[in-house]
């Protein structure tokens, strides 16, 4: 084909086939291929910068706008939750915490009670150490252990706190149980009156030591060494403490179930009206006062009201 002879292009429409000739020669085709090259070499060029560079300009930021607020959003709420879980740890943790401080204070009561039983002598002090944790041991297990959950950690403080309220309530009731029965013991009359002495004169009818008739004599005498120890016979309180006509100076204890002892003729008295006295405790020194020929003391035990034997008393074996 001559490069100088025209090229015809046929155009065929859609309406009612007609057809049109368009006549191109090859300069014209030529120009209008390299139009079309370039613009797609500058489409690509253009992708290729876009794609390398990212997008710029105020059409970027209309764009990414919204995306960068839906990420905002999700990580703000990502972070309230992570607050609320940590507050909420937080208030576990402390809330065991002062379960636990709780829970020592009761053991530390519980010790103080073993530790009473222990000094009471109705539990051994080398069957149980009270000032020591609990021994234990065992071998070690083949599979390694997992730390507890905080639900499984609160659920065993619960067991824990339940056990320790059922032992309190044990304890206290024997712990009543025996200080009633020391109470009981301590109120037992029971023993001489004196730490060191000699019985000089009996219970009932003798030669009065003044007159030398026969005359009644409501006690015992036990005589010792002046100014040595008078002391209380049973737990009990001073209902007593001075000079009495014929008794001197006078100490006179009740012991409760209509049990009341005497102490009579003392040099000194150690002890005042409405005093708890203790089983043992000096009361009193031993002296003369009174109508009395030497150091000793009058010991007298009166059952609702009536006088008793001392020595029935002074023979009993304690408790």
């Amino acid at each position: 084909m001559n490069s100088q002879q025209p090229m015809n292009v046929i155009i065929v429409g859609r309406r009612y086939g007609k057809s049109r000739v368009l006549p191109v020669n090859i300069p014209v085709a030529i120009a209008v291929l390299g139009m079309l090259g370039l613009l797609i070499g500058g489409a690509g060029w253009f992708g290729y910068s876009l794609a390398s560079k990212g997008v710029t300009g105020d059409e970027a930021v209309v764009v990414g706008t919204p995306v960068l607020r839906q990420w905002q959003l999700r990580l703000d709420s990502q972070r309230e939750d992570v607050r609320r879980l940590s507050e909420k740890s937080r208030q576990q943790v402390d809330a065991l915490t002062l379960r636990l401080g709780e829970m020592q204070g009761r053991l530390l009561r519980l010790d103080a009670l073993g530790q009473r039983f222990v000094e009471s002598g109705l539990v051994s002090n080398e069957e149980f150490n009270f000032d020591q944790p609990a021994a234990m041991g065992g071998p070690e297990g083949s599979v390694d252990g997992d730390s507890f959950s905080a639900p499984e950690l609160s659920r065993m403080i619960d067991q824990l706190d339940a056990r320790l309220a059922d032992r309190e309530q044990q304890l206290r009731l024997l712990d009543n149980l025996i200080s009633r029965k020391k109470l009981e013991d301590d109120r037992f009359v029971a023993g001489r009156p004196i730490t060191w002495g000699w019985l000089s004169s009996r219970y009932g009818y003798r030669s009065d030591p003044f007159t030398g008739k026969r005359t009644w004599h409501d006690g015992v005498d036990l005589a010792g060494k002046e100014g040595s120890d008078i002391i209380a016979v049973a737990a009990g309180v001073v209902t007593y403490a001075g000079e009495r006509h014929g008794y001197g100076n006078l100490v006179e204890i009740d012991h409760g179930d209509g049990l009341v002892t005497r102490y009579a003729h003392a040099k000194t008295v150690e002890v005042g009206l409405g005093d708890v006295v203790q089983k043992g405790q000096v009361i009193a020194l031993m002296g003369s006062t009174g109508r009395s020929t030497g150091p000793h003391v009058h010991f007298e035990v009166l059952r609702h009201g009536k006088s008793r034997n001392p020595e029935d008393y002074i023979q009993r074996a304690s408790r």
